[in-house]
């Protein structure tokens, strides 16, 4: 499954090749002033080439946080261990019950290891092309959620927090491993895939993120079929062992959190946008003088 997946090395790459390839379409821009149509085909191919690498830049990051997080294996199986006690306390479903009921149909097994491996990243960036080319207006909207949330789960996932997988004694087990499909390999030059970054999970942030942007944007029936996407990769990170369910509640935690101040600042630059508001409130700072 490694040769399914990109590492940090191949992310940043290729995002400097995308941002090459939009600067040198964007130089091309000038001698094209004359030609409307193709002036402006260039710039939405110049624009859909640099959010890509964006969106690589971020994916490298990911990977590369989680490698700098292993500060100790001992402590991130400890804490493995205390989210996964305190889940049983209250009263949360055990996951290791959940994977129990998978390990013995293998087509469904490897499915669950190949959607894991491949559609957090292959249905956000779809999502995000979707948009940028038939939605320009709700685009930045949707990726600065993404930046947002992932920003703040890196920064948590500098505290090493194993995930299920590594706890055998609790009774999971690595399927992927067992399966031959681990994205978690060699690596290059001695980095790998992170291993000990669980909590929180951007895989669950992520999904809800693109179902919610094609819920909210678009318009047939059919857009309430993305619901099974979230749904789907929850039930893939729990069997496969690899996250807890309180990785994903507070993923969802921190991207409410992000709705909610993009929000905020959202309503605040629409008041101070408004015709009249610079008027207002040039006069109430006279009537202050004034009084």
């Amino acid at each position: 499954m490694q040769n399914l997946t990109l590492t940090w090395q191949t992310s940043a790459v290729a995002s400097a090749a995308l941002y090459g390839a939009a600067f040198t379409v964007r130089r091309g821009l000038g001698r094209r002033r004359g030609q409307e149509g193709r002036w402006r085909r260039a710039g939405t191919v110049a624009d859909v080439l640099r959010e890509a690498g964006t969106l690589l830049v971020l994916f490298a990051l990911w990977q590369v946080v989680g490698h700098l997080s292993v500060m100790g294996a001992g402590h991130a199986l400890e804490r493995a261990e205390w989210i996964h006690r305190t889940e049983l306390d209250f009263g949360l479903p055990d996951e290791a019950s959940w994977q129990r009921a998978v390990v013995g149909v293998p087509w469904l097994v490897r499915a669950a290891n190949y959607y894991y491996a491949t559609m957090h990243f292959g249905v956000m960036l779809v999502v995000l092309l979707w948009l940028f080319l038939r939605h320009r207006a709700r685009y930045a909207w949707v990726r600065t959620t993404v930046v947002a949330t992932t920003a703040v789960c890196l920064l948590i996932q500098f505290i090493p927090v194993a995930p299920p997988r590594m706890l055998p004694g609790n009774g999971f087990v690595d399927l992927a491993m067992e399966y031959g499909q681990s994205v978690y390999g060699d690596g290059v030059a001695g980095v790998v895939a992170d291993q000990l970054s669980a909590m929180p999970s951007v895989h669950v942030a992520w999904c809800v993120i693109a179902a919610v942007a094609v819920i909210t944007v678009a318009r047939g029936a059919w857009r309430w079929l993305m619901v099974l996407h979230p749904l789907v990769t929850v039930w893939v990170v729990v069997v496969t062992a690899n996250h807890f369910w309180a990785d994903g509640l507070v993923a969802v935690a921190i991207l409410l959190t992000v709705y909610l101040v993009q929000q905020a600042v959202t309503g605040w630059r629409r008041t101070e946008d408004r015709p009249g508001a610079a008027v207002s409130a040039g006069a109430r700072e006279r009537s202050s003088v004034e009084s």
